[in-house]
């Protein structure tokens, strides 16, 4: 494998890791890092869904109790069929609208320009709501993932569905939205790391075998790095999100989001930076 695109592959990986799980869009910092490393293309964009992956077991292995607890709890707790229904539900309504819209979304919106536009609005909504939770609290209903119904889960889902759009960033849809329904900060950042193993292992599984002749064993190296980079960043952030969360609000990923959003724009406008789509 070339050094060169080893190191490209790695930092791929770490920007999605670092990334996929805070409400700052991993799939839009990865376009961006892609354009910046000369990083682009067809097979990229397979690897760039296919490292999600990796964040999606680091959530597996921080959480390994609650999922044996559920796969155990199956057949005879009716905890852990809710658990799963819930995000059965809850993983709905973006799949549909990915698989009717996904052409289209890859073909209009996954370029610098568009992703820098959502990475601004996403970050004002963020503002919006936590002004709006210390101005007019909204009663906090659900403490625990536990405690959801099917109703809760798919607004959530209906939420996440969103995050299609690239720069909007699945994690602060699931989160924000979990919150304006009545769900903890707490319980919704877990469900959103939850709902973020059938989600990513779709997308992951889907893409591989959509784009499968782009494909070679050629390419298991690159992908490994990446994937593997991923999940070790993805643990670390996860880890720590949860520490953050219990002291701060999310009103510093918005300033970060609009800052970073003005920067790309202004870096085309000027020329600064050659932003490849």
């Amino acid at each position: 494998m070339d050094i060169i695109l080893a190191f490209k592959a790695l930092i791929m990986g770490l920007v999605e890791g670092f990334t996929e799980f805070l409400p700052i869009s991993s799939t839009g910092h990865l376009i961006l890092a892609g354009s910046l490393l000369d990083f682009t293309g067809e097979k990229i964009k397979v690897f760039e869904i296919a490292i999600q992956g990796g964040a999606m077991i680091a959530v597996i292995w921080e959480y390994h109790r609650k999922f044996i607890e559920v796969l155990t709890g199956m057949f005879n707790s009716e905890r852990a069929r809710r658990f799963v229904m819930n995000l059965v539900i809850a993983f709905m309504p973006a799949a549909i609208l990915g698989l009717l819209f996904n052409k289209m979304i890859k073909a209009v919106l996954f370029s610098p320009v568009p992703v820098a536009a959502a990475f601004i609005v996403g970050g004002l909504i963020i503002l919006w709501v936590e002004k709006r939770a210390k101005n007019n609290p909204v009663a906090v209903r659900i403490h625990s993932v536990d405690d959801m119904t099917p109703i809760d889960a798919l607004k959530v889902g209906a939420a996440q569905a969103f995050a299609l759009i690239p720069g909007t960033s699945r994690s602060g849809a699931t989160i924000i939205g979990g919150m304006l329904f009545g769900l903890s900060r707490k319980a919704a950042t877990e469900f959103s790391f939850f709902l973020a193993v059938p989600t990513l292992l779709a997308a992951t599984f889907y893409s591989l075998y959509k784009e499968r002749a782009l494909l070679s064993m050629a390419d298991l190296p690159l992908f490994g790095v990446g994937g593997i980079t991923a999940f070790v960043s993805a643990f670390l952030c996860v880890r720590w999100l949860l520490r953050y969360i219990s002291s701060h609000d999310f009103s510093a990923f918005a300033w970060y989001r609009i800052a970073f959003g003005l920067v790309i724009i202004a870096t085309w406008l000027t020329g600064t930076v050659a932003w490849v789509d």
